[in-house]
């Protein structure tokens, strides 16, 4: 079936872009989740209204692109996320966020696909990288701010990446040592459980009645 994305998808495809999906896919993952919604008709013209639209306002020759790199060189791009207090964020800032807000900031196209970065899931300051025309390139600064906040000094945000990573490393660790852990207790019930059998086995040995040769010669009556 036809979706059309609300977030960019992994492997799948980016926000605004009409894909086709197994049945079970959109109604189990993509739809609860709010990722996609249905493909209606009217949607999906509406969405082409708008990137026609932009698409007039894209670099189309290389003159063109070096006048947009010019002005998305004096650009500062800012997004206020949810972050926790070791600065990942509750969600990310995709290629897709990246070209809308160009789109809000500079009424400016740029192709979501030729925006160089994986999702962004930390606070910071990055310099995003665009192709905007071939040989045409353009890096744009970009601060990733947590809600109501400022950023905190580079020195700051290298320790809390590092503090996290220390964090996952250790439980991590930890898993793995519960892990071991669980592996060798069902081992020794196993090798328990084994004993004992053992030792019933030879119980029952030690208490059978061993058999008398001479049981029958002394039970039979002698001749008068």
């Amino acid at each position: 079936m036809e979706v059309i994305l609300l977030q960019d998808v992994e492997k799948l495809g980016l926000r605004g872009e009409v894909v086709v999906v197994a049945r079970g896919y959109a109604r189990n993952y993509l739809l609860p989740r709010k990722l996609a919604e249905n493909a209606t008709a009217a949607r999906v013209a509406e969405l082409r209204k708008v990137d026609e639209q932009r698409a007039k306002h894209e670099a189309r020759t290389a003159e063109q692109a070096q006048e947009i790199g010019e002005l998305l060189g004096k650009t500062v791009l800012r997004f206020e996320v949810k972050a926790g207090p070791t600065g990942s964020l509750f969600g990310s800032v995709t290629p897709s966020d990246v070209a809308d807000e160009i789109w809000r900031s500079r009424k400016v196209r740029v192709d979501r696909r030729k925006i160089g970065i994986d999702p962004l899931k930390r606070i910071g300051r990055y310099s995003i990288p665009i192709e905007l025309f071939e040989d045409v390139h353009v890096e744009v600064k970009t601060l990733v701010v947590p809600e109501g906040g400022e950023l905190p000094p580079e020195e700051e945000l290298a320790a809390l990446e590092a503090a996290e990573a220390e964090a996952e490393a250790a439980a991590a660790q930890d898993a793995e040592v519960q892990h071991v852990e669980a592996e060798t207790a069902i081992e020794e019930v196993l090798a328990e459980g084994d004993s004992d059998e053992d030792v019933e086995q030879d119980v029952q040995l030690e208490t059978a009645e061993p058999d008398d040769p001479d049981a029958d010669e002394q039970d039979t009556p002698t001749a008068a």
